[in-house]
């Protein structure tokens, strides 16, 4: 089966990353990739991006090269109510938003408090997918995660980064495999993330797809793959 999507892609706005948007879009192109998304870090990333940064990517045209680029972020959550550094009107005008936890915005709390964050960022319509659920540092309730995912029609991602060697998510492995586990057993859909910091990682799913198919995660619920779960995930037909 090909990929058809990459939805965590950061360009050099995010500070900590080292390609442009076309240079990720060209490497989406080599790797024959329908659609790619850029989701650079939410302002109160160190580094980040200013607010009005994301006003203008209104000016980046939908189709580019051949490719259907999305424009999204990467929010921040900021609290254990699960709310995000990007206001609703900014939101609105963007595809997508994916929410993470990231230890420079919040500090890790217990499991209860933790989960009860990715739950509220669950309940956010503008967030289609949880980011790097799989960090250690923040001990979760996967269970209750992956039921809510379910529920509310948010994919949770399986982060391609998370899995290399050099990652600072701690027990990433492990927590991966559960997560899988589990949205076998409740029918919830997985999204793969390159969370590409330079172009070449961009459409890499690599380690994804090694622990995928360690614990034989059935490809079905794997959104990159199918057309008709990647317009569902987004709520608009682009493929």
């Amino acid at each position: 089966m090909k990929a058809l999507i990459d939805l965590h892609c950061h360009s050099i706005a995010s500070g900590h990353a080292y390609s442009t948007i076309e240079e990720n879009l060209a490497q989406a192109r080599n790797k024959g990739l329908k659609i790619v998304g850029v989701a650079d870090h939410a302002p109160s990333m160190q580094g980040g991006p200013n607010i009005f940064y994301f006003y203008n990517l209104q000016a980046i045209p939908r189709e580019v090269h051949g490719l259907t680029l999305l424009k999204g972020v990467e929010a921040n959550i900021m609290d254990f109510q699960g709310n995000i550094d990007m206001p609703v009107e900014v939101l609105e005008k963007l595809d997508y938003a994916i929410a993470s936890l990231h230890p420079p915005c919040i500090d890790p709390g217990t499991m209860e408090e933790n989960t009860a964050a990715i739950l509220g960022a669950i309940h956010n319509p503008y967030v289609k997918i949880i980011g790097h659920p799989d960090d250690s540092r923040y001990p979760l309730d996967y269970e209750v995660i992956v039921k809510a995912a379910k529920e509310h029609n948010v994919a949770l991602e399986i982060n391609n980064s998370s899995l290399m060697p050099y990652s600072f998510r701690s027990g990433a492995h492990e927590n991966v495999k559960i997560i899988l586990n589990l949205c076998e057993k409740y029918g919830t859909h997985v999204i793969l993330s390159s969370d590409a910091h330079f172009s070449t990682a961009v459409g890499d799913f690599s380690n994804c797809m090694d622990i995928i198919d360690e614990v034989h995660f059935p490809k079905a619920l794997i959104i990159n793959f199918n057309e008709a779960l990647i317009n569902q995930l987004m709520g608009k037909e682009l493929l």
